[in-house]
């Protein structure tokens, strides 16, 4: 079995979670990606997002809400994603940038256009009512 490691940040907004969906990908993902050899999760979320989303995550805010696994989307055999969340305040004004096409506020019911890694989160962050 293959384990994709991956950071996720967790931006809820009036009971929505900000969505990101990648040039040619047809499902919305978390933004934040794959750690770097030798980076830590908060070096991990703080590149990633700068990167995909040109804003400035604060590290200092940071809070670990879960790690959750599921299969890899569009992967065959045995992949899985391991996806490591973080909440965290922000500088800057998110806005779609490298290989992401389109930033989205999801609700709950748009759980069945994420990835299934995602749709875990989903179902905890709306079982734990912040998620509409």
């Amino acid at each position: 079995m293959t384990t994709i490691d991956k950071i996720a940040w967790l931006r809820i907004e009036d009971g929505r979670l900000l969505g990101a969906r990648s040039r040619g990908k047809d499902v919305y993902y978390l933004p934040g990606g794959k750690r770097e050899p030798g980076e830590t999760d908060l070096e991990t979320l703080a590149r990633e997002i700068g990167e995909e989303l040109t804003v400035d995550i604060e590290p200092g805010t940071a809070v670990h809400v879960g790690t959750f696994e599921a299969r890899a989307h569009g992967r065959t055999g045995g992949t899985v994603v391991r996806m490591t969340c973080y909440t965290a305040d922000y500088r800057g004004t998110p806005a779609p940038a490298g290989e992401i096409d389109e930033l989205r506020w999801l609700t709950y019911a748009d759980r069945d256009r994420v990835s299934p890694v995602n749709r875990l989160i989903f179902d905890h962050l709306h079982e734990s009512g912040h998620l509409r």
